[in-house]
């Protein structure tokens, strides 16, 4: 649960701050502190800024602690209206982490500067509050203490509450907490029943493809991957959202392999760790389903989850098997690590049988988009250049970086097999991401897609807003985009 918001509107005074124990405070750049007027104790800052021998316009890169005469502690940060929402979020969620790491259960918020300015401050400082307060689940014995419960805000009032920033960050802490459950706490007969539980209460329509049924109709791609698991839990599950008077149906597909050992083309240990994430796709798509929902977006939203596990055992699928997926293409399996394009093959093309105006997929998909761009963006390809440029846009406004990448058709020839319609991939490995899409690209048919290759799933110290290692890349991007598709002023 995110903590409760409460606005006063009234200007951030010293009395205000009389109680306070921990107070972040956002401030307009500027060169002197006296034109950012009402500042309290802005002598105290002048002090520790002079101290620490900077000028006040390096908060705007590097936010400073100073201790309140009443006992607080309050966190300076200047916003630059020249940076980007992305350089924005990081600076405010730095401040923001200065005194989160102190476990308060209350913070105050003040946010100084024009009307404007502080209502963009506002927003930022809030949001990274919700999402930084959150406690993830942990199992160690002794608790490192409480979500922070209480958020006061002072210099501005948001009529709405700040609504849509409140359902992004529920969508992202929704991510990235089913992201780091350990594996035998998210198995897919786990993951199956906490996703029919959220059906319930938020009134989707819901729908599993089990694994009886997807033989019945020729899932081979996914089903090669799910006959490794002795437990027979796998499914593809289809979830529904539909807002008043829909604009778009939209469908979203997301990976969900809740561990990937790499199958008979084992994993070394280095590799291995940490592959109960390999379902963070599925978990994007599921919070951006939840964004939606809480903010009453007028769209029919399909939300497919590919869920599974690449496990190594005797019926575990193998090297140079021939499988029929879904829409009848044979695929000649390669490398048993590449799963996660088969059980999405098969949910790509479930999804493109409803015809929706687009597709959307998330997955920790290669290993070559993180060669290509690391940890700090993800890696998208769209079907066509509106779409790559709406995707680069989604991106920039939200503060979740993506990069567009080629999937031209000659790359095929890399994929070319002797005895099956297609390879899965290919030994060389290079390129694996273009590879990669160019094999989804085939169950799509002619709907619009954007896939996206989620290297910024997981980013040592934080990404943009995000303070910890999972990130929840990709929650804020879907709901941009959402909302520019169907033509919303965010």
């Amino acid at each position: 649960m995110l903590a409760k918001l409460e606005q006063t509107g009234a200007p951030m005074t010293v009395a205000n701050l009389a109680r306070v124990r921990h107070a972040l405070m956002v401030l307009p750049k500027t060169t002197r502190l006296e034109t950012v007027p009402g500042l309290p104790f802005a002598d105290t800052l002048s002090r520790a800024l002079a101290r620490r021998k900077k000028k006040p316009e390096d908060l705007a890169k590097s936010p400073i602690t100073t201790d309140l005469p009443q006992g607080g502690l309050a966190a300076w940060v200047m916003l630059d209206a020249g940076n980007t929402p992305f350089e924005q979020l990081t600076v405010v969620r730095k401040a923001a982490q200065l005194l989160l790491a102190e476990k308060p259960e209350s913070l105050a918020i003040g946010v100084f500067g024009t009307a404007v300015q502080r209502q963009r401050a506002a927003e930022m400082a809030v949001y990274a509050a919700w999402i930084n307060g959150a406690r993830l689940p942990q199992r160690k014995k002794e608790a490192s203490g409480a979500a922070l419960r209480s958020i006061r805000l002072f210099g501005h009032r948001s009529a709405n509450g700040f609504c849509p920033r409140l359902a992004v960050a529920g969508g992202n802490a929704l991510c990235r907490e089913l992201t780091v459950l350990p594996p035998n706490e998210l198995n897919p007969a786990h993951y199956r029943a906490r996703v029919r539980r959220l059906a319930r209460e938020h009134g989707w329509r819901h729908e599993d493809y089990d694994v009886k049924r997807l033989r019945k109709m020729g899932a081979g791609a996914f089903l090669a991957v799910a006959q490794g698991s002795a437990d027979g839990d796998a499914a593809i599950v289809h979830l529904t959202y539909r807002g008043r008077r829909p604009r778009k149906r939209i469908a979203l597909v997301g990976k969900g392999i809740c561990f990937d050992t790499g199958g008979h083309n084992l994993k070394s240990a280095r590799y291995m760790h940490g592959m109960h994430e390999d379902m963070n796709g599925s978990a994007v798509a599921l919070g951006i389903l939840l964004a939606a929902s809480e903010l009453g977006l007028p769209v029919e939203l399909d939300c497919w989850m590919a869920i599974a596990q690449n496990h190594l055992s005797p019926r575990a699928y193998k090297q140079n098997e021939v499988v029929t997926a879904l829409n009848g293409t044979t695929i000649e399996i390669v490398h048993t690590d590449a799963e996660g394009r088969m059980v999405l093959a098969d949910t790509l093309a479930l999804a493109a049988r409803a015809k929706p105006a687009l597709i959307v997929d998330f997955a920790t998909l290669t290993g070559s988009m993180h060669v290509a761009l690391g940890d700090r963006y993800s890696g998208v390809f769209a079907t066509d250049e509106d779409l790559a440029r709406r995707a680069v846009a989604a991106g920039r406004a939200s503060g979740e970086r993506v990069c567009a990448f080629p999937f031209d058709a000659d790359y095929d020839a890399a994929l070319d097999s002797q005895i099956a319609d297609v390879k899965q991939c290919s030994m060389e490995g290079q390129a694996d991401h273009i590879l990669a899409t160019r094999f989804l690209k085939r169950f799509v048919g002619d709907t619009p897609w954007i896939h996206m290759d989620l290297s910024g799933s997981s980013c040592k110290g934080g990404l943009g807003a995000v303070g910890t290692d999972v990130t929840g890349f990709g929650v804020a991007w879907g709901v941009e985009l959402l909302q520019a598709l169907l033509g919303r002023a965010r």
